[in-house]
């Protein structure tokens, strides 16, 4: 017998993914310029709390009517996210929503935020030095053997980088671990995450699949 010779082919199972919408410019400069001067308010008054070269604000930021504009468009994202999934008609809340501002040389850990189905974060100031996000392979096995490689690809990191920009909406499985690398430009990094779960979650979702006979 010969041996086959050709490429094997390559089966993804399981993927991971992270959904991005990127605004035009003339929907995202008017809101943008108002979202920003409704955070200047908030760090002067000091409505919110620092720890070094971060600041976060409250985590109930979708309740406040200087983000209407906003959360409507994260809403629409999020119900796109669960057509794409095929989830059944089920209805959803932002269970928490809040304003990030990284000064230079701020960065955030790698986190992941627990009891919610989504998460996901829009730019409102992401210059060069400021304009990426960190997301960190999911599966801690796969650190147990880490083998040298001549070249990353998609298939050997464990870390993929993905740009932002002003405007752009992302929304990905809040298992999935992230994180923000030190702002290395000159001005601020502003941004507004958020997180979103099924509304009565335990009376329509939570009840087993099955059960032991």
């Amino acid at each position: 017998m010969v041996a086959s010779t050709s490429t094997p082919d390559v089966i993804r199972i399981f993927p991971t993914f992270v959904w991005q919408r990127r605004l035009e410019p003339a929907c995202y400069e008017p809101l943008d310029r108002d979202l920003m001067a409704y955070v200047d308010d908030l760090i002067r008054s000091s409505d919110g709390a620092r720890s070094g070269a971060a600041w976060q604000s409250g985590h109930q930021q979708h309740g406040k009517p200087e983000l209407a504009a906003l959360i409507a468009l994260i809403e629409q994202a999020a119900r796109d996210v669960l057509i794409f999934l095929k989830v059944a008609d089920a209805p959803f809340r932002i269970t928490g929503c809040w304003i990030n501002v990284l000064a230079p040389g701020g960065s955030h850990a790698i986190h992941s935020h627990p009891n919610n189905f989504l998460s996901g974060v829009y730019y409102l100031r992401s210059q060069t030095g400021a304009d990426t996000i960190n997301f960190h392979d999911p599966r801690p096995q796969t650190a147990i053997i880490r083998p040298p490689v001549t070249e990353l690809t998609a298939y050997n990191t464990d870390q993929v980088v993905l740009p932002v920009g002003e405007g752009t909406l992302l929304i990905f499985p809040a298992w999935l671990p992230h994180s923000v690398s030190a702002n290395t430009s000159a001005q601020a990094r502003v941004s507004i995450s958020f997180n979103i779960m099924f509304a009565d979650y335990d009376e329509i979702m939570s009840p087993p699949l099955w059960g032991l006979p």
